[in-house]
């Protein structure tokens, strides 16, 4: 079997149950989660830390539920649902996260760790992606959980980046706005 079947040539492609054009917001969607799951493929590959390796690819695994649910035709039911177990154990590890790391009082400029600052670039991805579907919700029929769990997925990832700087010992640097606070010197 070869790997090119010339059948996206016309601008058409597939989806389950259905053929639409390229430029339709169910594939956008689908090309941003897509987008996603590589920048955390990366992250995945760069991680020492094996348990937070493990908790990544469980996400990368949701995203292509998340996917699958995205690509199927209006009117059908996918194949593959993701599951409101999985939005409760993100919420559960910001949690368990914010422990280890608790967010600071004021923005946080991305950056940090190589791994840390492409967290934060995943994290912007996520958002994008939230947007797409967002978009595509207000077309055709979503699953609230896809929205819920892309957005929750995205505070995921924030605190995952305060994580990593923090076992990597370096400090987060803040953003306060112009106006200097009482008693906190701007860095």
């Amino acid at each position: 079997m070869r790997l090119y079947t010339k059948q996206g040539d016309n601008g058409l492609t597939d989806l389950i149950g259905g053929r639409v054009r390229k430029s339709h917001p169910r594939i956008e969607a689908c090309g941003t989660i897509d987008e996603l799951n590589a920048v955390l493929g990366l992250v995945r590959s760069m991680l020492d830390d094996k348990q937070l390796a493990s908790e990544i690819e469980k996400v990368q695994k949701d995203l292509f539920v998340l996917g699958s649910e995205i690509a199927t035709a209006k009117g059908l039911s996918p194949p593959l649902k993701l599951s409101t177990a999985r939005l409760k154990a993100l919420e559960r590890q910001i949690d368990e996260f914010q422990l280890e790391a608790p967010l600071p009082r004021f923005f946080v400029l991305p950056n940090g760790s190589l791994a840390a600052s492409l967290v934060h670039f995943a994290r912007t991805v996520c958002r994008r992606a939230e947007r797409c579907v967002v978009a595509l919700s207000e077309r055709e029929r979503v699953r609230p959980l896809v929205i819920r769990y892309l957005n929750r997925l995205s505070d995921w990832l924030f605190a995952l980046a305060l994580l990593i700087n923090k076992r990597a010992g370096i400090p987060e640097t803040t953003w306060q706005g112009r106006r200097k606070r009482k008693g906190i010197p701007n860095k």
